[in-house]
């Protein structure tokens, strides 16, 4: 119907970006204070930090499209964890309680997989 086949690259560009601040803003509130969030996710205080970091330079590097299928698996893997966190741990439903039900983490494991899959573009810094 609509050949938009020339704006591919710059749709990806705009999903890398969309996708890589959720996960830099999500790492950095990890780093900025490790131990409120290590009891809000249930996790250790070394590796809420761990997963902090992970979140944010993956995050970054997504944007930027660096070495951005490695950085995709590596949020992927996150998100692998969130989602078993909140399926069979705290038994969160799609949408779950006041919205925060893995319906998101599905959305963004998607978005991964379209930034995997495409190598998140022409628009890289290095791939």
């Amino acid at each position: 119907m609509f050949h938009l086949e020339q704006f591919l690259d710059y749709g990806l560009v705009f999903l890398r970006i969309m996708v890589g601040l959720v996960f830099a803003s999500s790492g950095l509130s990890h780093v900025k204070d490790p131990a409120t969030r290590s009891k809000e996710i249930g996790m250790p205080q070394s590796f809420t930090l761990f997963l902090g970091c992970a979140e944010l330079l993956g995050g970054i590097a997504v944007i930027v499209g660096f070495l951005t299928q490695l950085a995709a698996i590596g949020l992927l893997l996150i998100m692998l964890g969130a989602l078993q966190k909140k399926l069979f741990v705290w038994k969160t439903g799609f949408w779950g309680k006041d919205g925060f039900g893995w319906n998101y983490d599905l959305i963004c494991s998607s978005m991964l997989i379209v930034i995997l899959c495409s190598d998140g573009g022409r628009f890289t810094v290095l791939g």
